[in-house]
Protein backbone atom coordinates (compact mmCIF):
# COMPACT_ATOMS: atom_id res chain seq x y z
CA UNK A 1 0.00 0.00 0.00
CA UNK A 2 1.48 3.42 -1.12
CA UNK A 3 1.30 5.49 2.05
CA UNK A 4 0.97 9.20 1.96
CA UNK A 5 4.13 11.18 2.55
CA UNK A 6 3.90 14.14 4.98
CA UNK A 7 6.02 17.01 5.86
CA UNK A 8 4.77 18.44 9.51
CA UNK A 9 5.95 21.99 10.57
CA UNK A 10 5.21 22.89 13.98
CA UNK A 11 7.49 25.49 16.27
CA UNK A 12 6.28 23.92 19.56
CA UNK A 13 7.94 20.79 20.15
CA UNK A 14 5.85 19.49 22.03
CA UNK A 15 2.80 20.04 19.97
CA UNK A 16 5.30 18.79 17.18
CA UNK A 17 6.18 15.50 18.78
CA UNK A 18 2.55 14.86 19.53
CA UNK A 19 1.14 15.54 16.24
CA UNK A 20 3.61 13.46 14.55
CA UNK A 21 2.71 10.08 16.98
CA UNK A 22 -0.88 10.80 15.91
CA UNK A 23 0.03 10.48 12.21
CA UNK A 24 2.34 7.58 12.77
CA UNK A 25 -0.45 5.09 13.95
CA UNK A 26 -2.09 5.30 11.12
CA UNK A 27 -0.88 2.86 8.35
CA UNK A 28 -0.90 5.03 5.26
CA UNK A 29 0.35 7.92 6.82
CA UNK A 30 4.43 8.25 6.33
CA UNK A 31 6.12 11.63 8.39
CA UNK A 32 9.41 12.17 6.17
CA UNK A 33 10.29 15.25 7.62
CA UNK A 34 9.50 17.74 10.01
CA UNK A 35 10.31 21.24 11.05
CA UNK A 36 10.51 24.26 13.32
CA UNK A 37 10.64 26.84 11.44
CA UNK A 38 9.09 28.15 8.28
CA UNK A 39 11.96 27.87 6.06
CA UNK A 40 13.39 24.74 7.47
CA UNK A 41 9.78 23.43 6.45
CA UNK A 42 9.93 25.05 2.97
CA UNK A 43 13.48 23.34 2.33
CA UNK A 44 12.22 19.81 2.97
CA UNK A 45 9.02 20.55 0.89
CA UNK A 46 10.93 21.28 -1.79
CA UNK A 47 13.52 18.25 -1.33
CA UNK A 48 11.11 15.79 -0.40
CA UNK A 49 8.30 16.82 -2.49
CA UNK A 50 5.75 15.05 0.35
CA UNK A 51 2.24 14.46 -0.48
CA UNK A 52 0.86 16.65 1.98
CA UNK A 53 2.57 19.36 4.36
CA UNK A 54 0.68 20.32 8.09
CA UNK A 55 2.02 23.64 8.64
CA UNK A 56 1.43 26.10 11.26
CA UNK A 57 0.53 29.93 10.44
CA UNK A 58 3.09 31.61 13.13
CA UNK A 59 6.50 30.38 12.95
CA UNK A 60 9.99 31.49 13.38
CA UNK A 61 12.38 32.59 9.85
CA UNK A 62 9.08 32.07 7.79
CA UNK A 63 5.15 31.92 7.66
CA UNK A 64 2.78 29.81 6.52
CA UNK A 65 1.44 32.06 4.21
CA UNK A 66 5.25 32.36 2.83
CA UNK A 67 5.36 28.65 2.66
CA UNK A 68 2.58 27.93 1.00
CA UNK A 69 3.24 30.50 -1.94
CA UNK A 70 6.82 29.17 -2.11
CA UNK A 71 5.95 26.09 -1.93
CA UNK A 72 3.47 26.00 -5.20
CA UNK A 73 6.53 26.99 -7.22
CA UNK A 74 9.05 24.55 -5.60
CA UNK A 75 6.61 21.56 -4.98
CA UNK A 76 3.68 22.27 -7.19
CA UNK A 77 2.09 18.62 -6.49
CA UNK A 78 2.25 18.84 -2.77
CA UNK A 79 -0.82 19.89 -1.05
CA UNK A 80 -0.63 22.00 1.81
CA UNK A 81 -3.10 21.98 4.98
CA UNK A 82 -2.98 24.46 8.01
CA UNK A 83 -3.35 23.33 11.21
CA UNK A 84 -3.38 26.33 13.40
CA UNK A 85 -4.50 28.43 16.28
CA UNK A 86 -5.11 30.85 14.65
CA UNK A 87 -8.24 32.46 12.41
CA UNK A 88 -7.84 35.85 11.69
CA UNK A 89 -9.45 37.39 8.56
CA UNK A 90 -6.18 38.01 6.84
CA UNK A 91 -4.82 34.77 7.54
CA UNK A 92 -7.54 33.25 6.46
CA UNK A 93 -8.41 35.09 3.23
CA UNK A 94 -4.83 35.15 1.78
CA UNK A 95 -4.53 31.38 2.31
CA UNK A 96 -7.75 30.91 0.69
CA UNK A 97 -6.96 33.27 -2.80
CA UNK A 98 -3.40 31.03 -2.70
CA UNK A 99 -5.53 27.59 -2.63
CA UNK A 100 -4.82 25.92 0.11
CA UNK A 101 -5.72 22.88 0.50
CA UNK A 102 -7.30 22.52 3.65
CA UNK A 103 -7.51 24.70 7.09
CA UNK A 104 -8.15 23.25 10.21
CA UNK A 105 -7.81 24.52 14.01
CA UNK A 106 -6.08 23.03 16.72
CA UNK A 107 -9.35 22.55 18.80
CA UNK A 108 -9.93 19.90 15.92
CA UNK A 109 -10.10 16.33 17.39
CA UNK A 110 -7.26 13.53 16.12
CA UNK A 111 -9.23 12.01 13.84
CA UNK A 112 -10.40 15.46 11.74
CA UNK A 113 -6.83 15.71 11.67
CA UNK A 114 -6.73 12.24 10.06
CA UNK A 115 -9.25 12.48 7.96
CA UNK A 116 -8.79 15.81 6.60
CA UNK A 117 -5.07 14.22 5.80
CA UNK A 118 -6.46 12.00 3.68
CA UNK A 119 -9.05 14.44 1.90
CA UNK A 120 -7.11 16.70 1.03
CA UNK A 121 -4.20 13.89 -0.69
CA UNK A 122 -7.53 12.86 -2.45
CA UNK A 123 -7.78 16.12 -3.96
CA UNK A 124 -10.57 17.17 -2.39
CA UNK A 125 -10.90 20.58 0.32
CA UNK A 126 -11.25 20.61 3.96
CA UNK A 127 -12.31 23.43 6.01
CA UNK A 128 -12.70 23.25 9.86
CA UNK A 129 -16.54 24.61 10.47
CA UNK A 130 -15.92 28.29 12.16
CA UNK A 131 -13.42 28.52 9.19
CA UNK A 132 -15.98 27.82 6.47
CA UNK A 133 -18.35 29.70 8.17
CA UNK A 134 -15.78 33.00 8.48
CA UNK A 135 -14.62 32.46 4.76
CA UNK A 136 -18.42 32.67 3.81
CA UNK A 137 -19.02 35.85 5.56
CA UNK A 138 -15.60 37.41 4.08
CA UNK A 139 -16.37 36.51 0.69
CA UNK A 140 -20.11 38.18 0.73
CA UNK A 141 -18.19 41.03 2.04
CA UNK A 142 -15.75 41.32 -0.68
CA UNK A 143 -18.16 40.05 -3.74
CA UNK A 144 -20.70 43.21 -2.40
CA UNK A 145 -20.78 45.76 -5.03
CA UNK A 146 -19.35 43.64 -7.51
CA UNK A 147 -21.42 42.56 -10.35
CA UNK A 148 -21.65 38.96 -10.67
CA UNK A 149 -22.84 36.41 -13.74
CA UNK A 150 -26.47 34.65 -12.83
CA UNK A 151 -27.09 31.07 -11.96
CA UNK A 152 -28.66 30.62 -15.90
CA UNK A 153 -25.25 30.13 -16.52
CA UNK A 154 -24.79 26.52 -14.82
CA UNK A 155 -26.80 23.91 -15.81
CA UNK A 156 -29.78 22.45 -13.33
CA UNK A 157 -27.24 19.48 -12.87
CA UNK A 158 -24.35 21.76 -12.01
CA UNK A 159 -26.27 23.81 -9.09
CA UNK A 160 -27.83 20.33 -7.88
CA UNK A 161 -23.70 19.34 -7.38
CA UNK A 162 -22.80 22.70 -5.69
CA UNK A 163 -25.38 22.48 -3.43
CA UNK A 164 -24.41 19.34 -2.34
CA UNK A 165 -21.14 20.71 -2.21
CA UNK A 166 -22.19 23.23 0.31
CA UNK A 167 -23.56 20.97 2.15
CA UNK A 168 -20.32 19.54 3.55
CA UNK A 169 -20.69 16.36 0.53
CA UNK A 170 -16.98 14.80 -0.83
CA UNK A 171 -17.16 14.54 -4.94
CA UNK A 172 -18.25 10.65 -3.71
CA UNK A 173 -21.11 11.44 -1.53
CA UNK A 174 -22.80 13.65 -4.67
CA UNK A 175 -21.98 10.93 -6.95
CA UNK A 176 -24.21 8.67 -4.84
CA UNK A 177 -26.62 11.48 -4.19
CA UNK A 178 -27.55 11.86 -7.69
CA UNK A 179 -26.94 8.80 -8.77
CA UNK A 180 -23.88 9.71 -11.45
CA UNK A 181 -20.34 8.96 -11.24
CA UNK A 182 -17.51 10.51 -9.30
CA UNK A 183 -16.02 11.47 -13.08
CA UNK A 184 -19.15 13.01 -14.11
CA UNK A 185 -18.90 15.09 -10.61
CA UNK A 186 -15.58 16.02 -10.92
CA UNK A 187 -16.15 16.60 -14.70
CA UNK A 188 -19.43 19.26 -13.73
CA UNK A 189 -16.86 20.61 -11.11
CA UNK A 190 -14.52 21.77 -13.81
CA UNK A 191 -17.53 23.00 -15.88
CA UNK A 192 -18.46 25.38 -13.24
CA UNK A 193 -14.71 26.22 -12.34
CA UNK A 194 -14.47 27.60 -15.82
CA UNK A 195 -18.14 29.40 -16.14
CA UNK A 196 -17.68 30.95 -12.91
CA UNK A 197 -13.87 32.20 -13.65
CA UNK A 198 -12.67 30.78 -9.97
CA UNK A 199 -9.78 28.42 -9.48
CA UNK A 200 -11.21 26.07 -6.56
CA UNK A 201 -13.88 24.05 -5.38
CA UNK A 202 -14.15 26.39 -2.36
CA UNK A 203 -14.33 29.33 -4.51
CA UNK A 204 -16.92 28.38 -6.52
CA UNK A 205 -19.38 27.07 -3.51
CA UNK A 206 -18.56 30.32 -1.90
CA UNK A 207 -19.41 32.64 -5.11
CA UNK A 208 -22.94 30.90 -5.16
CA UNK A 209 -23.26 31.43 -1.64
CA UNK A 210 -22.56 35.00 -2.18
CA UNK A 211 -25.05 35.11 -4.90
CA UNK A 212 -27.86 33.26 -2.80
CA UNK A 213 -27.95 30.32 -5.03
CA UNK A 214 -27.24 27.88 -2.69
CA UNK A 215 -26.87 27.92 1.19
CA UNK A 216 -23.96 27.06 3.08
CA UNK A 217 -24.42 24.22 5.93
CA UNK A 218 -23.87 26.06 9.34
CA UNK A 219 -21.25 23.04 10.17
CA UNK A 220 -19.34 22.43 6.79
CA UNK A 221 -16.28 21.75 7.04
CA UNK A 222 -15.99 21.07 2.67
CA UNK A 223 -15.71 17.18 3.81
CA UNK A 224 -18.70 14.77 3.91
CA UNK A 225 -18.89 12.15 6.34
CA UNK A 226 -19.03 9.10 3.89
CA UNK A 227 -16.28 7.63 3.02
Amino acid sequence: MDRIRIVLAEDHVLVREGTRRILEQQPDFSVVGEAGDGQAALDLIERLQPDVAVLDIRMPRLNGIDIVRNAKSLAPDTRSLVLTAYDDDEYVLALMEMGVSGYLLKTARASELVDAIRTVYGGEPVLHSSIAAKVARLWVRRQQGRVGQGSEQLTPRELEVLEHAAQGARNKGIADSLGISVRTVEGHFNSILSKLGVGSRIEAVLYAVSHHWVALAEATRQRGSDS
